[in-house]
This record gives structure tokens, C-alpha cells and sequence, in this order.
């Protein structure tokens, strides 16, 4: 039994098909189809987060204080017409510095946007600074030293003991560190304990690019079976 495709789903896989050519079009080189797809892209993006901002942000987090909806007595339906709140009027403050920082991109009063922007990078270094420390530093640090055990017992990759392991661990860890370590010039064993930092990186960086790239052909795959199943519709 054949399955029937609206006429809908057809003219919006196709339409999905044309953008995603348009778009691997730039494979042999820049060209208008490319260009269209690619502004097209930018522009969705912007619309969506900025009404995603608006709502999940500007909406609960500004107006809901400083604004609410009249209500029908009768049908409890909502007005297009808000009543202000007065007992949460501080709400206005964050509102003026969030308009004070548009005044960039006025040649006259764009030193006004400095304070604003002075104030937020302050509030969020002292955020994120804490907070980077802990998940990037500390906390990696802490489960390369917490998994060593160095246990002999215990077979790990290609058989090797598990201990063999840890020991490379410990060693491709303090010789990274001590590659970034300019005070002291790398010569002698601290320069052969930076260079093997070097081949340690090296590895580091090539396993994350390889990981990048099968993550990347996975997207691949994903378009062209989404073409292949486009024309086995049409077909």
C-alpha cells in the first residue's frame, strides 16, 4: 500500500532540498544561490532569538514587573492595555542602562553606553570568573587525579595495564603545564619535558579535531539521506 504525501510536505521538503543545494553550492564557489541561503539563514536566526529574547527575557524579566494586564470583570478576557505596578518600580533602573548601552551608536552620546557596559562586564566577571575557575580548572583537575589508581591487575587499552595508564596521564598532564610555563627557559630536561608537553598537545588537539570532523560528516550523512528520501517522494 503506497503512502499519499500532502501537496504541503511535498513543496516544503523541496523547498528544504534547494536551500541545503544552495548552500553545498559554495563547494565549487561563491555564487547568488549561496548567498541568498546564507542571508536567509542570518535572517531567521535574528528574528527567532529575538522574539525568543523577548518573551523568556525582556517580558517575565522586565515588563511582568513594571506592567499587567487589565482583565475583563465580566469575561476575565486580558486587554491590550496594561496597568503599571508601582510597588516594583526598581525594575526601571536595569531598563534605563539597557537602553543607555543603544547610545553606542550615537558619535555624541555614545560615552554614555560606557558606564552600562562598565557595570556589566563587572557583574558578570565576578560571575563567570569563580565559575570558570571551578568547572575548567578544578573540577578537571580533580577527575585526573581522582581516576588514577594505578592498578597493575587490571588490563586497559590495547591490554596494557591500567597503571601504564595512569603514569602517562600523570606524565602528559605536568608536561603540558610545564610547556606554558615561559619564566624558565626550555633547555636541558625542562625543555625535553616541555617538548614532550608539545607531542602531548599535539595529540590532544588531533583527537579533537578528529572528533570534530565525524561529528561534522554525521551532518553530511544527515543532508544527503534527507535528499535521497526528498526524491524517493517525488519519484
Amino acid at each position: 500500500m503506497e503512502q499519499t504525501v500532502s501537496m504541503g510536505t511535498i513543496l516544503w521538503t523541496t523547498l528544504g532540498v534547494f536551500l541545503t543545494l544552495c548552500l553545498f553550492s559554495f563547494l565549487y564557489k561563491d555564487n547568488p544561490f549561496y548567498k541568498f541561503a546564507e542571508h536567509l539563514v542570518v535572517g531567521v536566526s535574528v528574528g527567532y532569538w529575538a522574539i525568543l529574547l523577548y518573551y523568556n527575557g525582556i517580558n517575565p524579566n522586565l515588563f511582568s514587573h513594571l506592567f499587567v494586564f487589565t482583565n475583563d470583570p465580566v469575561t476575565g478576557a486580558e486587554f491590550n492595555t496594561w496597568k503599571p505596578k508601582f510597588d516594583e518600580l526598581y525594575y526601571i533602573i536595569p531598563a534605563l542602562l539597557g537602553i543607555a548601552m543603544w547610545t553606542r551608536f550615537s558619535r555624541k552620546y555614545a560615552w554614555i553606553s560606557r558606564y552600562p557596559l562598565a557595570l556589566y562586564l563587572g557583574i558578570s566577571s565576578g560571575i563567570a570568573i569563580p565559575v570558570t575557575m571551578k568547572n575548567n580548572v578544578l573540577t578537571q583537575l580533580r577527575g585526573t587525579l581522582v581516576g588514577l589508581g594505578f592498578d597493575w591487575s587490571t588490563s586497559g587499552f590495547l591490554g596494557v595495564p591500567q597503571g601504564i595508564w595512569d603514569i602517562v596521564v600523570v606524565v602528559g598532564t605536568i608536561s603540558s603545564l610545564i610547556y606554558f610555563f615561559f619564566s624558565k627557559e626550555h633547555k636541558g630536561a625542562w625543555g625535553g619535558a616541555a617538548k614532550l608537553g608539545i607531542y602531548t598537545l599535539m595529540i590532544g588537539f588531533g583527537a579533537t579535531f578528529g572528533y570534530t570532523v565525524m561529528a561534522r560528516i554525521s551532518l553530511l550523512i544527515n543532508r544527503i539521506q534527507f535528499i535521497r528520501d526528498w526524491w524517493n517522494m517525488i519519484s
